[in-house]
């Protein structure tokens, strides 16, 4: 197989992110997390920070309608398109990693597509989201559920399907076993895949 993508889908504070970035650098190969950010802003002909603070919202609001006119799509709908389209074209100019972003389902029909979803124990993800990402909300575990929730619904609004659901994937992996496990396991699926 020449080129191949995996695509890391993950629970708010498991840590998703942290093993995409290492994965790609033991595979030597490009990583894409808000990288795409920056790549769908420039395809939407939109502020790159308006594209961050829309990314996860999936309903028409007040600030979409300022930016819709006529029957143009309201604007979540044109970022969701921009960043498909972005996702697509990064993974046609070579092997990748892809965190979030619903890359999994943008890319169902790519046949060298590996999609992984990370989760971890509560305990866990509070305990990462406030010594590595340096949370600091009054209710951890809630300000979790609300972050998963909100993927949740983004998921499930723009593919139809259900966020986390172990069919989607080839492999669901519980982050607690650390990050440098979790990059061994993946990368073994990624060896197993690539032989095929």
């Amino acid at each position: 197989m020449d080129n191949y993508i995996v695509t890391i889908a993950r629970e708010y504070g498991s840590g998703g992110r942290l093993i995409g970035k290492e994965l790609a650098k033991e595979l030597d190969i490009a990583f894409y997390d808000r990288e795409l950010i920056v790549l769908a802003a420039k395809e939407s002909g939109l502020a790159e920070e308006f594209v961050q603070k829309m990314e996860y919202k999936r309903t028409i609001s007040f600030i979409n309608n300022l930016y819709m006119t006529g029957y143009e799509l309201p604007v979540s709908e044109k970022i969701f398109l921009a960043q498909c389209k972005v996702i697509r074209q990064v993974a046609e100019e070579g092997s990748c990693v892809i965190v979030g972003r619903c890359a999994d389902y943008v890319l169902r029909d790519v046949p060298n597509c590996i999609r992984v979803f990370v989760h971890a124990p509560m305990e866990e993800r509070i305990k990462r989201i406030r010594e590595v990402y340096g949370e600091e909300q009054p209710n951890l575990e809630d300000f979790i559920r609300k972050q998963d929730k909100n993927r949740a619904s983004y998921y499930n609004y723009y593919t139809h399907g259900k966020w986390g659901k172990a069919q989607n994937y080839h492999l669901c992996i519980d982050s607690s076993i650390g990050i440098p496990a979790s990059v061994r396991v993946i990368k073994e699926l990624v060896a197993e895949y690539t032989k095929r």
